[in-house]
This record gives C-alpha cells, sequence and structure tokens, in this order.
C-alpha cells in the first residue's frame, strides 16, 4: 500500500468517526474544498451508491482533484446503539438487521422446520435488504459501504479462462496483470493462515467438508478474504471482542472485518475532495440542455420519515448503485422519456451468479462444532467440470451449538437471464425471472453434492428453507447485469445515448462472474475510471 493511500485512509476513518460522533449525515474532511461545498446545489461529479465500483469511482475522482459528492440511500454504521455494539448477531436480531421490515428474513427459513432464527422487528433503516420479485428476491446491502457491510467477505479472482468468456472484449493480460492486483490491495485482501487453520476450533466445519469432498475425489482452495484473519485467529484465543466469532456476518460485523468504509472510502474522503451524503435516495435522473445532470433526491431519516426532496446537480454522473439501483434509475428515466435515448439493452442481462444453497446432514462423529466462524475460508472447486461447473462456498451455521449441518452456497454456471419492465403504478423497476430458471443451478449443484453424499453415505437436509426442499434458489447476494458492459454501455461503462453518464457497478456484469463478484467489480471500476479520467475528464 502506498504512502499517500495509508495517509488518506487514515484521514477518512477519523472523518468517518467525527461525524458519527456527533450524527452528521453528510460526512467529508474537515477543512477542506469537500467540506466547504457540502450542502451545494451542484457538484462536478456526483456518484450514486457507496459499493464497491463507486468507492473506487470516488476515490480515483477525489485523487484527480475533482470535488465529488456521493449519495447513499442507507445509513453510515459507525454509532454502537444501546447495547454498545454497531450491529446485531445473527442470533439475536434487531431492527438494525434489515431495511424497513417488521420480521427478519434470513436465508436460513427454518430448523428441523421451525423457525428459529427470525424475529419480529421494528421497521427501521437496517443493514440488510431483502428485495421481492415474485420468484427471485434478492440480498443487498444498505449503508455507507453497501454490500461490503453484509457479506462474508470471500475476495476470490475468476479464473481467467471464464473471465475471457463473460467480458471477452476487455483485455484480460490488464485485468490480471494490473487491476486485479490494484484492487486487492485497496480492498484489504489478506489469507489465512493453513497452519491455525489446521488445528483451529473455529473452522472445524470447514474441515468435515473438506474430508467429504475429498472423498468424492473433489478439491477444495483457501478463500482469500476482506476479513482480517489475525484477528480472527486472536478472537478464539479471547485476546480480542468476537466478530466473525460471534455469529455476526449478514447484519454486519463489528470487527475483524475490512469493508469499504474502512479501505476505498476512507480513502475517498481522505483526498478532501469527497463528501458522502447518507440517507439520501435518488429517484430521478433529467439531462439539461446545456448537457448536466439534475437529480431528484428524497432525505429522509432512519425511521423512514421523508426530510426533503431536493435537487442537486453535477456535470458528471456515476452510477453506483449496484445491479439493482442503478438499472432501475435507467429502466425509469427510459420509459417514463426523461432520457429516451437510452438503449433497448438497459434492464437485460440480468443474473443470480448461479447462486444455490443446500444443506447436508453428517453422521454422529462428524462434527462440526459449536464454534464456527461466520466468514468462509474454503471452497470446493469443481468449475473445471465440463458439463456442471460449480464453485461451491463451504458455509458456516453460526448457530452457537452442534448441528451436525453442513451449509454450502454453489456458484454454477446459469445461462439463464432475467430482465426489467418499469411498472408505472409502483413507479419502480420489476424483474422478470421465472422460477424454471433457476433449474440449471440445481442441476449443477446436485451433480456435485450427490457425488459427495453416495461417497460419505450422508443425505441432504430438507428443514433448512421453510419446506421440504433441498436446494434453495429463490434468492441471491450476487445479483449481476442490468446495465451490461459493451451493451447498454460502451467498453468503459459510459451509457450509449448520453455523453458523462457513467456505469460502476455489477450491473456491468452479465449475470455470472463463477465466483464472488466483489474483486471482479472493483477490478472492473479501477479499470474504467482510469480510461474516464484519462479521456473525459481531462
Amino acid at each position: 500500500m502506498s504512502r499517500h493511500l495509508s495517509r488518506r485512509r487514515f484521514l477518512g476513518a477519523a472523518a468517518f468517526s467525527s461525524a458519527a460522533a456527533v450524527g452528521l449525515t453528510t460526512v467529508s474532511l474537515p477543512g477542506t474544498a469537500a467540506a466547504a461545498q457540502q450542502e451545494s446545489e451542484f457538484s462536478p461529479a456526483v456518484v450514486i451508491g457507496t459499493g464497491y465500483g463507486a468507492a473506487v469511482t470516488a476515490l480515483r475522482l477525489g485523487a484527480a482533484g475533482i470535488p465529488t459528492v456521493m449519495l447513499e440511500m442507507g445509513q453510515l454504521w459507525n454509532t454502537p446503539a444501546a447495547d454498545g455494539k454497531i450491529f446485531p448477531s445473527m442470533l439475536s436480531p434487531d431492527k438494525r438487521a434489515m431495511w424497513f421490515k417488521k420480521r427478519t428474513e434470513a436465508p436460513l427459513a427454518s430448523f428441523l422446520w421451525l423457525d428459529l432464527a427470525n424475529r419480529n422487528i421494528d421497521p427501521y433503516a437496517g443493514v440488510l435488504d431483502r428485495v421481492h420479485f415474485g420468484d427471485m428476491s434478492v440480498y443487498v446491502g444498505r449503508g455507507v459501504g453497501g454490500g461490503s457491510l453484509v457479506n462474508g467477505a470471500m475476495a476470490v479472482v475468476p479464473k481467467r479462462s471464464y473471465f475471457e468468456q463473460i467480458l471477452p472484449a476487455v483485455d484480460a493480460d490488464e485485468m490480471y496483470g494490473t487491476y486485479f492486483p490494484r484492487a486487492n490491495a485497496g480492498l484489504g485482501v489478506n489469507h489465512i493462515d493453513p497452519g491455525w487453520f489446521e488445528s483451529c476450533d473455529s473452522y472445524q466445519f470447514a474441515r468435515v467438508s473438506r474430508k467429504h469432498a475429498h472423498n468424492a475425489g473433489l478439491a477444495t482452495t483457501f478463500v482469500p478474504s476482506v476479513y482480517d484473519f489475525d484477528y480472527m485467529r486472536r478472537e478464539e484465543a479471547k485476546e480480542v471482542p468476537r466478530s466473525a466469532l460471534a455469529s455476526e456476518v449478514i447484519y454486519g460485523n463489528n470487527h475483524g472485518k475490512r469493508s469499504l468504509d474502512k479501505s476505498y472510502l476512507a480513502a475517498a474522503l481522505g483526498t478532501g475532495n469527497v463528501t458522502i451524503r447518507t440517507l439520501h435516495e435518488v429517484r430521478d435522473i433529467i439531462r439539461q440542455q446545456d448537457g448536466t445532470w439534475v437529480l431528484t433526491v428524497r432525505q429522509s431519516d432512519p425511521d423512514g420519515n421523508v426530510l426533503a426532496v431536493k435537487q442537486l446537480g453535477a456535470k458528471y454522473l456515476f452510477l453506483g448503485a449496484g445491479s439493482l439501483g442503478s438499472t432501475e434509475l435507467l429502466v425509469r428515466a427510459r420509459d417514463t422519456g426523461k432520457l429516451p435515448e437510452l438503449s433497448d439493452e438497459v434492464g437485460q442481462g440480468w443474473g443470480t451468479n448461479g447462486n444455490v444453497m443446500l444443506g447436508r446432514a453428517n453422521y454422529l462423529w462428524d462434527t462440526t462444532g459449536a464454534l464456527e466462524s461466520g466468514m468462509p475460508a474454503l471452497g470446493i472447486d469443481a468449475w473445471n467440470d465440463p458439463r456442471y461447473p460449480v464453485f461451491a462456498e463451504i458455509a458456516p451455521v453460526p448457530a452457537g451449538v452442534e448441528t451436525w449441518a453442513s451449509l454450502y452456497l454453489a456458484i454454477t454456471r446459469n445461462p439463464e437471464r432475467g430482465y426489467f419492465t418499469y411498472d408505472a403504478a409502483s413507479d419502480s423497476a420489476r424483474l422478470q425471472w421465472e422460477i424454471s430458471q433457476g433449474q440449471p443451478s440445481i442441476d449443477a449443484a446436485k451433480n456435485l453434492f450427490d457425488k459427495i453424499n453416495a461417497a460419505n453415505g450422508t443425505i441432504y437436509r430438507y428443514d433448512l428453507f421453510g419446506d421440504t426442499r433441498a436446494f434453495e434458489n429463490r434468492f441471491t447476494y450476487h445479483p449481476l447485469g442490468g446495465l451490461v458492459l459493451g451493451r447498454a454501455t460502451d467498453l468503459y461503462g459510459r451509457v450509449k445515448g448520453y455523453r458523462n453518464l457513467y456505469v460502476t457497478d455489477g450491473s456491468l456484469i452479465p449475470g455470472s462472474t463463477g465466483v464472488n463478484p466483489f474483486v471482479t467489480i472493483t477490478a472492473l471500476a479501477e479499470r474504467n475510471i482510469e480510461r474516464i479520467l484519462a479521456e473525459d475528464l481531462r
């Protein structure tokens, strides 16, 4: 990490801390140009969202000296609640857990057919949202840092051969030689100590699944992470407060995770040119006759009360609100006639990254352990299977008791794609996806885990998803596509039909990466903003 980047992160982290201390919803570095224009009605650059692509873009814009405003519909998660913690655990969720829900909606709907994981809660601007579209629902993070707040931290680079298939017009030499390494450095990716993995209690569940995979002749691989593995080692030794080892993952981590607010976003604030406005949701985009942009922005409080509806102008506009958010903004703008020159490709090419969740029942002597790290560190790599390629996360069941259950999130190569349409009645984009489109993913996962069960004499769990299904493919953690690179945009994220309008998030990727996608999103954003700064913002 460069000295300049380290200093920026330090300064940005201080800005986040001071904002939390006084309850501010607009965050910037005190005494800088960004602070001076905090509530200005015009900014040279606006970035919508604070997830991976948005964070990269804001850092590079700020480092280039361009005043930039980031608009985030969620809140800044930096202030402890009455229990002394910023985030609740999975075992005792409260209103902080979910975005304006009356009950939590955990991915495991049941255990022994009982709903043990969910709780009734008060509607609130919580950290995790589950957006429902009929046969598909999508998990997304809400808050400064987006999905980095709620994911399992698995920082995986896709296999080069598959990357070349999904984005053939992108120079793979550049991606693997420059931009993936740059992304890993910026994210703070680290690797588990193999010796500690073999002896610790917190990955006993992963070692059991590894043994079963090897019995079936399958390969496993360690997975890099943005969770600090040295901190986790000290967690197990009870030297520091527990987070990954305290059932903290999908509702946020209080310690250990290098989420974007501690990496790219902190560095962006540290440039002195970036301001983040929280609880600001962009509803509309209009292009002025002079070529500038005007955004209609709804400002709310954490309880959902609308405080103001205001407008913000920009010369350069970057959409980083994620596959759902960015796509909805452009589908709405096109179909309401506000941006009529947008391509028919807007809204197309959406996929689930082939996500399938499943569980297996182990024998009594194959205990998974009462202490399970919430951060996966191992995967089953069967991506080279010619018919049914699968990369399967060995996931935890951090229940705090022995469960004899092995859980997996399988990532499969599913060619099926959905698309978005505009629904005028709700003024929203609706995903068109049928349950049958998930069958190729189930087929691939079943092919792999049938082999594991046959080799070990084990069976599937049928009690985890609220009914008797062994495979859950009605949700995704990895929404991708909607504004596909080279189709809705050019090869660097410039939106076709309009100048100075860009996409910088997972909506650029056509539905699949074959692995957890956030490193790919980050690296692609690094590539794109470098070209845009050189050619468009000179």
